[in-house]
């Protein structure tokens, strides 16, 4: 009988091109699911085939458990009668009882070979799926083999993926047996084996398509910096290039439009512009916002933000119907962008002057005029007025030394002052963390600079925003959290 395991094993490895361990611990199942069927009640049974000689041993299971839960005798057993078998036995730890092996030809054939083929086709999926991903092949191409409910499901060799109805391109009809492009989004783990996810929409199908029609961005000639999509209706890419006699743009372009034509067809008609990628980042913007014009720009490094100005002719092309042209903008560059008309920028300035002019009048108790020469340097903040360096704030011809000194003693303790309050404000606010176990005076202080000051504020938040917020381990946050919620079951 133990040749006969032996050669049943051989021959199925062979066949099904899948290691000798899966079918050893197929075989292993179907002979556990159907020893479970001598018994009345449930159970839980194990079989250990031994890898050279064949033979096997059964065996009944029972997962020990504290006599407090104790749940199910057929399946389990209290700890204080498990110890009485083996005094080492530890909770969740399984004791088991030897059974008389089943004969492995009275097994019920067609329910063995269900179980043995059901595991080897899932080992043959893996396999496959695996040799898939080692070649890291993101662009899937292949067949739509049936739609479900709207997703499509697509068979490339053997493997069959997913390309739900929200990851195709609006308004695109897809029927069974059409050649289909998609990009792999991702691979999910699940019981019923690995699930992979198409995707039509991503912007990254979009660079790998473009990768497919030029040949000089797998050379290392050219690079497909980034891309935004709006899909189905207008895309952006942003290109540079490595090889200063190549021009980047007409390269993807094409002879007569052809690369760029090949993939706008492959994306049911979604126009694409071609951008000139610069490490400058508001040249990038304003390559990104073409075909409108730009007048000047506003970086903001503080927000990652950039103020757009345009002329009022320009503002409804820099924009775009419904924001498109801005918004590919923005994702494409990865600033947020703002787009304002000459008279709107001048507008916002005049009052940005004012709130700073406002801000030194009231903090360095100053004159308008002096305080309009601060701002006119470029000075915005008190820090700024405190810390510059002496030699620079004395370049300014309308200040002499001893009223740059007076500034900038002022301006420190206007700082200082309002660190001071800020202090108090912070030590008033931890007063009632503090008072919960196990809270520190930091992670107090960390929490009120977040708004956080209460315990019933800190019982609203979730462990994972806890960890987020204070920079602490999952354990302490649920611990913190658990003690602000104890009022909860009091």
């Amino acid at each position: 009988m133990s040749r006969e395991v032996l050669l049943l094993v051989d021959a199925l490895a062979r066949e099904k091109n899948v290691d000798k361990a899966v079918v050893f611990d197929a075989l292993e199942s179907a002979l556990a699911s159907a020893t479970k069927k001598r018994f009345a009640e449930e159970s839980d049974v194990r079989v250990s085939i031994d890898r050279n000689t064949g033979e096997y041993e059964s065996f009944r299971c029972w997962q020990v458990m504290d006599d407090e839960t104790f749940e199910t005798p057929d399946l389990h057993v209290k700890l204080s009668e498990a110890r009485k078998r083996n005094p080492d036995v530890q909770l969740d730890e399984f004791i088991e009882e030897p059974l008389e092996s089943i004969d492995f030809g009275r097994i019920g054939a067609q329910a063995a070979k269900q179980v043995i083929f059901q595991k080897i086709r899932d080992a043959e999926r893996e396999q496959i799926l695996s040799d898939f991903m080692e070649r890291k092949e993101h662009l899937v191409s292949g067949t739509v083999k049936r739609i479900e409910r709207g997703n499509a499901i697509i068979e490339f060799g053997k493997i069959e993926a997913l390309l739900p109805r929200d990851q195709m391109i609006p308004k695109e009809n897809m029927r069974v047996g059409d050649r289909v492009r998609a990009y792999l989004l991702r691979v999910d783990r699940s019981i019923r084996g690995p699930q992979i996810t198409l995707s039509r929409i991503t912007p990254e199908f979009l660079i790998k398509l473009f990768e497919l029609e030029v040949p000089e961005v797998e050379e290392g000639l050219l690079e497909i910096v980034s891309a935004a999509r709006d899909p189905g209706v207008r895309a952006k890419i942003s290109v540079r290039s490595y090889d200063k006699r190549i021009d980047p743009i007409g390269t993807c372009v094409g002879m007569r439009g052809s690369r760029v034509q090949a993939v706008t067809n492959e994306l049911a008609g979604e126009r694409v512009d071609i951008v000139m990628w610069s490490e400058n980042s508001a040249t990038s913007v304003i390559n990104a916002l073409a075909p409108a014009d730009v007048a000047s720009i506003m970086v903001d490094e503080d927000n990652h933000s950039m103020d757009v100005v345009v002329e009022e002719e320009n503002l409804a092309q820099a924009i775009g119907r419904n924001g498109q042209n801005v918004r590919l903008a923005s994702e494409l560059t990865g600033w947020e962008l703002n787009i304002m008309t000459m008279e709107e920028s001048s507008q916002k300035n005049e009052q940005e002057f004012s709130n700073v002019r406002d801000l030194f009048m009231d903090k360095l108790d100053v004159d308008v005029e002096v305080a309009d020469i601060l701002v006119q340097e470029g000075f915005n903040t008190l820090e700024e007025v405190a810390y510059v360096p002496l030699s620079e704030m004395l370049e300014i011809e309308a200040l002499d030394e001893a009223t740059v000194n007076e500034l900038r003693s002022r301006a420190r303790n206007a700082l200082l002052t309002a660190a001071i309050v800020n202090e108090e404000q912070v030590e008033h606010n931890i007063e009632d963390l503090v008072k919960l176990e196990g809270m520190d005076e930091h992670t107090a202080r960390v929490l009120a600079g977040k708004g956080i000051s209460t315990q019933e504020q800190l019982a609203d938040l979730a462990v994972d925003e806890l960890v987020e917020q204070a920079s602490i381990d999952e354990e302490r946050a649920n611990r913190l959290i658990m003690a602000a919620r104890a009022p909860w079951f009091a």
